[in-house]
């Protein structure tokens, strides 16, 4: 893959990728609000759609396919060039529900160091390029979506990669204690349990988590404290 941004920001490119397109909810700068870059800078690339309908969805604005606009990659290239590349993140919606996100993936490669990927694990990432840092979100009973997760995903994730667990109650955090034992998840990855945002206190989560010596991190997503939980594009 032979591309880069020249003074003016314009992009050259000598593969055929860069004319596929997307459907594109949003591209914005922002912080991390998630996984363990949590507080620092990114590039959010939200893609449209996605086929799961969890309790727990905080972004029902981009689970439309047709949300958003159509992007080559080229253009999503370019939109992002102003932007900071100290880290970017690629999510949705479900990212992987869309056949040309991999060509994606493929082509930020070469403009940051820090590529992560957020996914439901709905889909199957055998095919995801290494050298990108997944982010997958098993789920859990409560979130209504549980039955889609691909336990062979958990199999496969690099040492690099993180796993994160949407927490609704007591029964929610036991089921994820039994997977997190069952895969022997926490002697692999960094593990984070996040409290689902109006369900569960916090509190509550790190009780446990002590009570139990749990090796997981406590995730809070802290974009919805710095701006109103209904604020998009930050």
């Amino acid at each position: 893959m032979a591309h880069h941004f020249t003074a003016d920001n314009k992009v050259k490119s000598t593969t055929n990728n860069m004319a596929l397109t997307l459907r594109i909810h949003e591209i914005y700068q922002s912080i991390q609000g998630e996984s363990t870059l949590a507080g620092t800078p990114c590039t959010f690339i939200r893609l449209a759609g996605c086929p799961l309908r969890c309790r727990d969805c905080d972004t029902p604005q981009a689970l439309a396919t047709d949300s958003g606009k159509t992007y080559t990659i080229e253009a999503i290239l370019k939109t992002i060039a102003p932007l900071t590349h100290q880290s970017i993140l690629v999510t949705g919606g479900e990212p992987l529900a869309q056949k040309n996100s991999i060509a994606l993936l493929e082509a930020l490669g070469s403009i940051t160091q820090h590529l992560q990927l957020e996914t439901s694990g709905a889909y199957a990432i055998d095919h995801i390029p290494p050298h990108v840092q997944i982010i997958l979100d098993i789920k859990t009973p409560e979130s209504g979506e549980s039955q889609k997760n691909r336990w062979h995903n958990l199999e496969i994730l690099k040492a690099t990669d993180e796993i994160k667990c949407v927490i609704y109650n007591r029964a929610d955090y036991q089921w994820c204690k039994a997977i997190i034992g069952q895969y022997k998840l926490d002697q692999r990855h960094t593990v984070l349990l996040s409290p689902a945002w109006n369900a569960l206190d916090p509190k509550d989560l790190v009780t446990w988590i002590l009570e139990d010596e749990l090796k997981v991190r406590l995730q809070i997503q802290q974009h919805k404290y710095i701006w109103d939980e209904g604020t998009t594009g930050v």
